[in-house]
């Protein structure tokens, strides 16, 4: 069988663990060339060195910063001679209720999720114009921008504009041939949510009818369908992968 991304080149931001590393993984796994984006470059390069230097590059990251996601896609470019799909991973938490929360950690994570994913659709976008050839951009949402959930105000904003983002893109871009599509990972076990206090985990495991937690393998197979030809009738879409979560 045929891989599916056979020398396409992918760039993932928060390439360097979790979710990240797993859709770099599963990627390098169907043939593509991966450069893994994060805002700790060391530990990007790292990852990418684990995955194999024959076909992964990591580079150091701010998706904050315009220039430096310009950068890191034509890093991409320069290292496996162009681009084809973006994944806007990227993403930090700063939980707290409303009343407690500073504006500053509104601000943080706003501007990573949602500025990131902007930036990252954005000069993905102009790449994938310039080369003509089409492209799929995936963007990483979350069941909080369906639902909303307690001490997130900041963290479900972001995650429904990233909803927003994408169908506007998906809009801007069909022309193009240049797809735009997202994810809504339900609970995943990671490090991250590993580390929940017990009871809020069984409190969350109660919600989901498939009665477990998800993996970051199960995230990074459905951004390897977006990511190929398998969804080519595919843009403007958010595909929940949460166990059937608060469905």
């Amino acid at each position: 069988m045929t891989n599916l991304l056979t020398d396409k080149v992918a760039v993932i931001t928060g390439g360097a663990q979790g979710i990240g590393e797993a859709i770099a993984r599963r990627f390098a796994d169907q043939g593509a060339f991966v450069v893994l984006g994060d805002r700790d470059g060391a530990a990007a390069e790292l990852t990418a060195k684990a995955i194999g230097e024959d076909f992964a590059r990591g580079f150091g990251c701010d998706v904050t910063n315009g220039e430096q996601v310009e950068a890191l896609l034509q890093f991409a470019v320069e290292s496996f001679g162009g681009v084809d799909v973006m994944v806007n991973n990227a993403g930090i938490t700063r939980d707290a209720t409303m009343k407690k929360m500073t504006e500053d950690e509104f601000d943080q994570v706003v501007a990573v999720h949602l500025r990131g994913a902007w930036l990252g659709t954005k000069h993905a976008a102009a790449v994938l114009r310039e080369q003509g050839r089409g492209g799929s951009i995936v963007n990483m949402s979350s069941i909080s921008a369906k639902v909303g959930f307690f001490g997130q105000t900041n963290y479900s904003a972001a995650k429904a504009g990233v909803v927003g983002l994408t169908k506007a893109a998906a809009k801007e871009l069909a022309r193009d041939n240049v797809r735009v599509n997202a994810i809504q990972p339900g609970l995943i076990s990671t490090e991250m949510t590993r580390a929940m206090p017990e009871h809020i985990w069984e409190s969350k495991m109660a919600e989901i009818p498939l009665q477990r937690a998800g993996t970051v393998e199960e995230i990074a197979d459905v951004a390897l369908f977006l990511a190929s030809d398998m969804s080519s009738y595919m843009t403007g879409t958010v595909l929940e992968v949460t166990g059937g979560r608060l469905m």
